[in-house]
């Protein structure tokens, strides 16, 4: 593979995404094992659900490097539908954490 084909953006997108998928199932087994530790549902479902926002933001991000390199408008479609898809997830997992602490949600965190 060449230099220039490494350091392109379709790489670093994947590596993100790598990135993303890590932070989530590590956000998993934390919050597993903060369940089967002290037996609070809640709690571990704020942290599952913390998770997920962060892992989702990630791969925004890397939609959006992904977005640098399209070529055609069906390229662009999908990257439309799956950004829309990231998007309405992050804000039901934002309205869920909302939720569980008994605040109300925070339209402005939702990017």
């Amino acid at each position: 593979m060449p230099p220039a084909e490494w350091l392109g953006f379709r790489t670093w997108s994947v590596v993100i995404q790598f990135g993303a998928a890590l932070l989530i199932s590590g956000y998993v087994v934390a919050a597993l094992l903060g369940l089967v530790r002290t037996r609070e549902i809640t709690r571990a479902r704020l942290v599952m659900a913390d998770g997920v926002i962060a892992g989702l933001t990630l791969l925004v991000v890397a939609a959006l490097l992904r977005l640098i390199s399209l070529e055609s408008w069906e390229d662009i479609g999908l990257f439309a539908a799956i950004f829309s898809l990231r998007t309405l997830l992050k804000r039901l997992f934002l309205w869920e954490e909302a939720r569980l602490r008994g605040a109300p949600a925070r339209p402005a965190d939702v990017t």
